[in-house]
């Protein structure tokens, strides 16, 4: 059961990067960061999916990039964010 517990944990993982600095921002926000376990701008941490690191991400989510390697590797084709459109749908002017 343990053993099932750690495979499962493995797989369920969020890949967060830093991406932009936290000077200027509130304490609070670098506060998160550093809860993270993020240390330099730019770098890169994978971190377990629970809910309480969803919550911490949700409040700099200004600051970070995040992704979830193992939906992105299950074949979403789509190569831009669904918020991200540069031209909008629809708009023929």
């Amino acid at each position: 059961m343990a053993a099932e517990r750690k495979a499962k944990a493995a797989r369920d993982t969020l890949r967060v990067t830093w991406v932009r600095s936290v000077i200027g921002h509130k304490a609070a926000a670098r506060g998160t960061i550093r809860a993270l376990g993020l240390h330099r701008l730019h770098q890169t941490i994978e971190i377990a999916d629970t809910p309480e690191n969803r919550g911490m991400l949700r409040r700099v989510d200004f600051l970070l990039e995040v992704e979830d390697p193992h939906r992105s590797a299950k074949g979403s084709t789509d190569a831009t964010p669904a918020g991200n459109t540069s031209a909008k749908e629809g708009d023929d002017s």
